[in-house]
């Protein structure tokens, strides 16, 4: 800095001004000294301006794991949004979200100097860490029931399966059947109660519910299982994996979709329309999802006080794998 001074012939001050974007300094010198710092190679230090400033244009990302197709595009979303407004993500996945292992991504998340952090993951676990958060560090979550503790923002997970369970009803179906994501999962616990909630308005019978982990394998096994329920013409899948796997096991019983059972999904994933049959879907906006987790971010940094859920609305996809039931049965059309 006092090469690049000397060079551009003012004082370092005047060089510190320029490299921090003061707007008062007169054109002629800040040209001066942009020139100076050009022939001499001079980089301003982010990591001191930072310190100094204490705004590090950092935003950290714990993520509960990089396998499940939700978590991927939240994340996908959050970096581009965080990038559009300039600032920089540092991701901490997590292998287990156990209460150790948060509180370490936490303090790892500080030692490296970020000004907020999103958290993509089941959030329980952020009250055996929330007294320990560093108190000048934002935290906005997603997925989450920490209404009133943490900004929240999320996908209406309500709204969406309500629309694909009234969407089978609305094709003739007696009643839908349900596979379910893992019992830890927030968003599989709405998507859940809402289809529950939606049958017992209808007068409809509630099936048992099955139960996945969101991997293809295990709709593939809750598919066997409704394979073999003649009753079951209509089952509302918690995610597009889980539905793939339900089409392999209908497929590999002789069960016709949807001619002999409607499946619809949740998610709406990029290969959702080449299933076959392509899939019917309940389509969340992941995009809209980052953009509205950094918006509240740089509110809460521009010391705006941030509450409550913002609920990202679905919209119901119709494809091939939904229609009416047939008149006489699963099968009907097939007999002598």
């Amino acid at each position: 800095m006092a090469d690049v001074a000397q060079r551009a012939g003012v004082s370092a001050q005047t060089v510190s001004r320029v490299s921090n974007g003061d707007a008062a300094v007169i054109e002629t010198t800040r040209r001066k000294v942009l020139d100076a710092m050009k022939e001499l190679g001079y980089r301003p230090n982010s990591a001191a301006r930072a310190l100094k400033r204490g705004d590090f244009r950092a935003i950290g990302v714990i993520i509960g794991g990089l396998s499940s197709t939700g978590n991927v595009r939240t994340l996908d979303a959050v970096t581009s949004s965080a990038s559009r407004a300039g600032y920089a993500v540092t991701l901490i996945p997590l292998d287990a979200p156990t209460q150790d292992n948060v509180k370490g991504a936490f303090t790892r998340l500080d030692e490296l100097a970020v000004d907020a952090v999103v958290l993509i993951m089941e959030v329980h676990l952020l009250d055996a860490v929330a007294p320990t958060l560093p108190p000048h560090v934002k935290v906005v979550v997603v997925d989450s029931d920490a209404t009133g503790r943490f900004p929240v923002v999320d996908t209406d997970q309500r709204q969406g399966a309500r629309s694909a369970v009234r969407h089978l009803l609305g094709l003739g179906h007696d009643t839908v059947w349900h596979v379910a994501g893992p019992e830890e999962s927030f968003a599989a616990g709405r998507r859940a109660e809402a289809w529950e909630a939606v049958l017992r308005e209808e007068g409809c019978p509630v099936p048992p519910v099955l139960r996945g982990d969101w991997a293809p394998g295990s709709g593939y096994e809750a598919g066997l299982r409704l394979a073999d329920e003649e009753s079951c013409t209509a089952v509302f899948v918690a995610n597009d994996q889980m539905a793939l796997g339900v089409l392999r096991a209908f497929h590999d019983r002789g069960v016709r979709v949807p001619e002999d059972v409607s499946v619809v999904g949740f998610d709406d994933i990029p290969e959702a329309a080449s299933f076959i049959p392509p899939l019917t879907t309940v389509h969340q906006d992941f995009a809209e999802v980052g953009a509205l987790c950094v918006d509240a971010v740089l509110r809460e940094l521009a010391g705006e006080t941030v509450t409550g859920v913002r609920l990202v609305a679905t919209t119901l996809v119709e494809r091939d794998s939904t229609a009416p039931p047939a008149p006489r049965g699963r099968g009907a059309d097939r007999e002598g």
